[in-house]
């Protein structure tokens, strides 16, 4: 199974470089977050032309929104509204052959990294502490998952530009990388892309739009995961960060990160 994680800031807007990812990598399941589509609107014939008839999506005008696009047939599971907010951060689904898949979109935290001063990363806290306390209570290790999405944060040191200057930054502070860690505790899960490629190397899937050249400047960050639980750690073949798509045109400023499972 090619299961791939993409935020695409705006599925329709960026529709055809969906096609185009779908026709050049053919992923078996494509988890895309910020679709920023209500429902009604969702480009779901385009998507299965495309190749990807089995869909499930969450969305609302002009913010958030996912979904999980597969060539297998789905079954929704438990989709969820997380810190008393409906706004489209989660959709989780069976895929044909028994794996859960659990897409998130966490919030990215706003610009000031302290909860008493910034109700958005009081929020981004809290999300994450609920996202721990619920896979413990309700998931087991032993239970076939895969946890994909745009995480919001760059837990290692290896998946920032900078270690030392964004300590202090929203994405790579100590409290976020510490509450990752126990969400990443939780049912002892597994980071594909890591186990594969493990650090010294740097490894990013988001560049910013600021950047005059992005390429170039390379001040990247890895914000976008791939996690297993330890059942399919066996089967993790591939791994890697498509980095071409963020210079196709019109691009979201993510990359699409790209795991292959035997399943």
């Amino acid at each position: 199974m090619r299961i791939v994680t993409w935020n695409i800031n705006s599925v329709r807007l960026r529709l055809p470089i969906v096609e185009r990812f779908i026709a050049e990598y053919s992923p078996d399941v494509l988890c895309l977050q910020e679709t920023k589509s209500p429902d009604d609107k969702f480009p779901a014939e385009a998507l299965a032309a495309a190749g990807l008839p089995h869909q499930i999506f969450r969305g609302m005008k002009s913010y958030n929104g996912v979904a999980v696009l597969s060539r297998l047939p789905l079954t929704e599971t438990d989709s969820r509204d997380w810190v008393g907010k409906q706004d489209c951060r989660h959709i989780a689904a069976q895929v044909d052959g028994g794996v859960e898949v659990h897409n998130f979109y966490v919030p990215a935290g706003g610009d000031e990294p302290d909860p008493a001063l910034n109700e958005k990363f009081d929020h981004k806290l809290r999300f994450v502490d609920e996202m721990t306390a619920w896979f413990g209570e309700n998931r087991r290790a032993e239970d076939p998952m895969v946890l994909v999405g745009d995480l919001n944060i760059a837990p290692l040191e290896h998946d920032v530009w900078s270690h030392k200057q964004l300590l202090k930054i929203v994405s790579h502070t100590p409290v976020e990388t510490e509450k990752l860690g126990q969400a990443y505790g939780a049912v002892g899960w597994v980071d594909a892309v890591r186990h594969l490629i493990p650090e010294p190397e740097k490894l990013y899937s988001w560049w910013s739009y600021r950047a005059r050249d992005w390429a170039a400047s390379d001040k990247g960050r890895r914000l976008d995961h791939v996690w297993v639980t330890p059942p399919l750690k066996a089967g993790i073949k591939a791994a890697r960060v498509v980095k071409d798509a963020r210079g196709w045109e019109k691009p979201s400023d993510h990359a699409p990160v790209m795991v292959d499972l035997d399943l």
